[in-house]
């Protein structure tokens, strides 16, 4: 009787580990399967790479540029009496690029006016209603509080 009760144990025990051994199986397989479809996208994605730097070369090719450039720039080419020597600059920088001195840009950008926002929804506010603080509000027609 007790052999008969080791061997159904043993019996379940293989049938377990079998079942076991299976899965695992499975899972490798499925990942396995996985393994292969991101390294065929990795190739896909290495091949697009290698046109996308074969079609930069030739785009970037100093021949095709400089057609470009006589075709459409109409540029004159750079004569030798455009540039000076440097004994010929001057000792001291300009007025404005002196230490203290102010900045024409910043000048410029402290004296600009803010936009008026206009949107589709809301109109612009009339320089009236700007001015006086109980006009009505042009949302509600009601008066600003």
């Amino acid at each position: 009787m007790i052999v008969r009760v080791l061997n159904l144990l043993v019996i379940g025990a293989l049938i377990f580990a079998a079942a076991y051994v299976y899965r695992i199986k499975f899972d490798s397989t499925l990942q396995a399967e996985r393994l292969a479809k991101l390294r065929s996208e990795v190739r896909h994605e290495r091949d697009k790479i290698a046109n996308l730097r074969a079609k930069w070369s030739e785009l970037d090719n100093p021949a095709r540029i400089e057609e470009l450039a006589k075709h459409f720039l109409k540029l004159k080419s750079v004569a030798a009496t455009q540039f000076d020597k440097l004994d010929h600059l001057p000792d001291q920088p300009p007025a404005y690029m002196r230490p203290g001195a102010k900045d024409p840009i910043g000048g410029m950008i402290e004296n600009l006016k803010e936009p008026v926002i206009v949107t589709g929804s809301v109109g612009a506010p009339s320089p009236a209603a700007a001015a006086s603080p109980n006009a009505a509000s042009p949302n509600t027609g009601a008066p600003a509080q």
